[in-house]
Parts: structure tokens; C-alpha cells; sequence
């Protein structure tokens, strides 16, 4: 674990739709609502960018490869919020394909003109329900990291059931990972930390990775770790408020 500034304090909450909550198992929703209009220049590349790299979370099974005009290791983020870290990630991983899972239009709209004005070919993007996207659109062992930065804490205790990352959804992206592939998560909210510690050592297909020798150099792991420092880190900073990172490896047969 590393204690750093925040990278998003701009993450829209990824989990369902408000009223149905997952298949999977009973939840409810994960984040809080927010709505918020398209500037026209947003609005533009979006039309341009949108049919060709972005859809709506549905039931159907994904086509990757087909979907990215090539092969390659795939990782998925969970709350991309406006793409600051992804498109920085994606770029750092040209050999990896990138799909970034998140509910807030104009944070993937921010993500999307990143993507246009860097060219970055290797990001696609997926608009809903990441539980949905893990569940019916993602086969098993098909992943070589899952990123899940900054979930919403909801930090009353009445709010708990609320969380995203609960034992049953470390299930799932254990089953989604390939053997020896990473999870990867970020919070700087130290209760939930602890919250989201125990019960990702709880999954049995899960192991603890040491975050000291990952951040060092090279390591056993298919995927980068380092973040960008944003504009929200550097407030995180100002304030004392310290990152946790928790980083699992899937177990390997």
C-alpha cells in the first residue's frame, strides 16, 4: 500500500441502473446521480467519436478484439470519472487494450477529446453498469487487470450496502482475471480502505501484491500502476488527505 495525494475526486460512482440494482446479487445503486449538459465543442466530438468507440451497457456479449480491430491483453476501469488517469494509463500501455466503464455523460465526453486530441487508439468506452459489464459482457479469465479508482466511500454506516467493492463483486472480477492478472484499487477514504483491504484478502482467488516492490520498477504484473498527479491530488495534499493503494494478483493454478 502507498500513501499519495487523490487522482479523481471526479468519479461518478459506476454500478446500476437506480431502481433495479445488479442481477448478480442485491445491491443497490453505487453512485449518486449527476447530471450535467454537453458544451458544444463536447457535444461535436462526441458525435464524431461516440458510434465508433463508445456504447451503452447491454446484456450482449462483447466482442473485444473485433471491437478494437486487434488481439491484445485487455484491462478495465471501473469510474473513469473524466479520464484524466486513463488516458495517461492507456498511453503508458500501448500494448494493452483499455475499455473505461463510467455513468457521468460529460466525464466520458472530457475523456473522449482526450482521446481525439492525443490519439490514443487503444481505449474504448462503455456508458453504465460495471457489475452488468463484468457479468454479462465479459467472459471469465478474459482480463489482464481490472482498475477501480476512487469509489464512492458513502461513509454512513446506513450507506454501506451502497458500496461497490463488497465480497461478491471481488468474486466477479477474480473469475473475469486472467491468472496472474491485477486488481488495482484507489481510495482516499481511510475506513473504506480498511473496508475494501478485508474484504479483498477475503476472496480465496486473490493474493495481496506489495505495492512497494510494484511502484519500484518492474514487477510480476501485466499492467502499470503509477497514476498521474491531478489537480484533485494536489488538493488531497493541501488538506492531509492520504491515498491508499490495494493491489491484488489473481492466483495462478
Amino acid at each position: 500500500m502507498r500513501d499519495n495525494g487523490r487522482v479523481n475526486d471526479a468519479k461518478s460512482r459506476v454500478a446500476g441502473a437506480a431502481e433495479q440494482g445488479s442481477r448478480l446479487y442485491p445491491r443497490v445503486t453505487s453512485f449518486r446521480s449527476r447530471r450535467g449538459a454537453l458544451t458544444d465543442p463536447q457535444q461535436q466530438t462526441w458525435d464524431r467519436l461516440w458510434p465508433t468507440i463508445g456504447t451503452d451497457v447491454s446484456d450482449a456479449p462483447l466482442d473485444v478484439a473485433g471491437w478494437f480491430g486487434r488481439e491484445a491483453p485487455t484491462i478495465v476501469e471501473i469510474g473513469s470519472g473524466t479520464g484524466t488517469a486513463t488516458a495517461a494509463m492507456a498511453k503508458a500501455e500501448p500494448h494493452a487494450n483499455l475499455i473505461a466503464i463510467e455513468v457521468y455523460r460529460p466525464g466520458l465526453a472530457q475523456l473522449l477529446q482526450a482521446i481525439e486530441r492525443d490519439a490514443i487508439p487503444n481505449i474504448r468506452v462503455l456508458r453504465g453498469d460495471a457489475v452488468d459489464v463484468l457479468e454479462n459482457m465479459l467472459g471469465p479469465e478474459s482480463l489482464i487487470g481490472v482498475r477501480v479508482f476512487f469509489p464512492d466511500p458513502w461513509p454512513k454506516a446506513r450507506h454501506h450496502k451502497r458500496r461497490l467493492l463488497q465480497a461478491p463483486t471481488f468474486k466477479l472480477i477474480a473469475e473475469r482475471l486472467m491468472p496472474g492478472g491485477v486488481l488495482h484499487v484507489a481510495t482516499d477514504h481511510a475506513e473504506y480502505a480498511e473496508w475494501i483491504a478485508e474484504a479483498g484478502n477475503a476472496e480465496p482467488l486473490l493474493t495481496p501484491l506489495d505495492w512497494d516492490d510494484l511502484a519500484q520498477g518492474p514487477a510480476d504484473s501485466p499492467m502499470t500502476h503509477e497514476r498521474p498527479v491531478t489537480k484533485f491530488e494536489n488538493k488531497a495534499q493541501q488538506v492531509g488527505r492520504p491515498i491508499t493503494e490495494l493491489i491484488w494478483g489473481k492466483v495462478r493454478a
